[in-house]
């Protein structure tokens, strides 16, 4: 099941789309935070999900109208088959645990490994302690998370989809991350343009004038020690 949505949308300019896949353990609030994020929603008898469903947001970072489209899928095992489809075209990811739920946190190395054998190298990832509001229940201490999160280069914040704790934060720290890099390759690709601004599409090309042709490298090469 696909499901798409957002609010404020209609012929809006946008400049560009980022799509962000949401990982990790069934329960540890996956759809709670996309809920949060997309509509500043959260029910609290939200059913697992099935198959795969996204929900997009449209906002401004550096004054360029950015869609975040949020794809969310369910974490059990019975649904890995969606795997590569899933991440194909993923520029950001949100790998979640529940800092209640030591094993979620133990499979987040295997869900890691799992990203990165599908994803982009350059896709960006933030690690999420979710469910932060259940302190009392904390399994998984903040310094595992962050020394987890160092050793694999990934961002990290602990969130709660029920309080709205951090949810845009950590949300909006990802697309603003995308955002540098694709600005940054932009950047780039338009410095080594032509001077008229348009793309070095055919970079490379040799034009040869007719009767000028030069004879071919390996032929000279070979006549001349004959």
């Amino acid at each position: 099941m696909s499901r798409g949505g957002g609010h404020g949308e209609v012929g809006q300019r946008i400049d560009y789309v980022f799509k962000v896949v949401l990982i990790g353990d069934s329960a540890v609030g996956k759809s709670q935070l996309l809920a949060r994020f997309a509509r500043n929603e959260f029910s609290l008898d939200s059913k697992a999900t099935i198959g795969v469903e996204f929900q997009t947001r449209s906002l401004q970072i550096d004054a360029r109208a950015v869609k975040a489209q949020i794809w969310d899928t369910a974490g059990q095992e019975r649904y890995r088959a969606v795997t590569s489809a899933y991440y194909r075209g993923a520029v950001g990811a949100m790998l979640v645990y529940d800092i209640t739920k030591r094993q979620s946190f133990d499979h987040v190395a295997r869900w890691l490994e799992e990203l990165r054998g599908h994803a982009d190298k350059n896709i960006v990832i933030m690690l999420i302690g979710n469910k932060s509001d259940l302190g009392t229940l904390r399994v998984v201490p903040t310094e595992d998370a962050k020394e987890f999160a160092e050793r694999e280069n990934l961002f990290f914040m602990e969130t709660s989809a029920l309080e709205a704790t951090n949810v845009e934060n950590a949300f909006m720290s990802v697309l603003t991350e995308i955002y540098r890099i694709i600005s940054k390759k932009n950047l780039i690709a338009n410095e080594e343009s032509n001077p008229s601004g348009n793309s070095s599409l055919l970079k490379g090309t040799k034009i040869v004038v007719p009767g000028q042709e030069a004879a071919p490298p390996a032929k000279t090469a070979c006549c001349m020690s004959s």
